[in-house]
């Protein structure tokens, strides 16, 4: 793991970039340390500079978690392949003509979770050897990610699921083995998201340990106390 950059923030946070290999990434971490590690993913590609989720890291280190993100393959800045972006290409095309788009989320989706959590378990292997980080881990995203991640990985103990995105076939069925303690997030009214999906996916996690949030508004109107609330969630689970 090789750092590029760092950076002094307010609260005594330290930001700096890094790459491991081809993976880039970002870590912040808060002024009193060894910490516990929250790895943050964001959704279906977006870069890891995505100005929701940096805010969200920011907040949450400095109330005292180091925090994690990458651009995993396919993601962010990564390049893409050209069936990647005739995937792309087709599902802007389909939404434009109002046409069903699930199964072209399915052929866009599936592979990129796939692809992500090699990179994912990489970067928490690297992670771990830093001496400012001393574990427990947690989880805090892209729901898709989220569900495979926590299934593979033992060294993941508590997770907060965003319920916007596409959740592929595959992940659907693994919910079932996702019995970590979860906090899932729901907006009412997202466009993106049926509502009665979302609330089936929560229905089938298999924890006995999960907490359903859900806000009127959209998909990008997560109220800001949902990020803190989040905080109380990990430390009830990490500290």
């Amino acid at each position: 793991m090789d750092f590029t950059s760092e950076h002094g923030l307010d609260d005594g946070v330290i930001e700096r970039e890094f790459t491991l290999g081809e993976i880039p990434g970002t870590l912040w971490t808060p002024g009193s340390t060894p910490a516990p590690l929250i790895l943050m993913a964001h959704n279906n590609g977006l870069p890891k500079g995505a100005a929701r989720l940096v805010a969200r890291a920011r907040q949450c280190a400095a109330h005292g978690y180091a925090v994690a993100t990458i651009d995993a393959a396919g993601c962010g800045d990564r390049p893409r392949s050209a069936a990647d972006e005739h995937v792309r290409a087709e599902l802007r095309r389909a939404m434009q003509a109002g046409e069903p788009v699930d199964e072209i989320f399915e052929s866009l989706v599936g592979p990129l979770v796939e692809q992500a959590v090699p990179d994912w378990q990489t970067t928490l292997d690297a992670l771990l050897g830093l001496p400012e980080i001393g574990g427990p881990v947690g989880y805090s995203g892209w729901t898709a990610l989220g569900v495979r991640l926590t299934v593979v990985e033992p060294r993941i103990a508590a997770a907060g699921f965003f319920a916007g995105g596409y959740v592929p076939r595959a992940q659907r069925e693994e919910a079932g083995q996702v019995t970590i303690p979860l906090l899932f997030l729901l907006q009412w009214d997202d466009e993106g998201n049926p509502r009665q999906r979302a609330l089936d996916l929560f229905d089938a996690f298999g924890t006995k340990e999960k907490t359903l949030h859900a806000n009127l508004g959209g998909h990008t109107g997560t109220p800001w106390f949902e990020v803190e609330d989040g905080n109380r969630f990990f430390d009830r689970h990490l500290k």
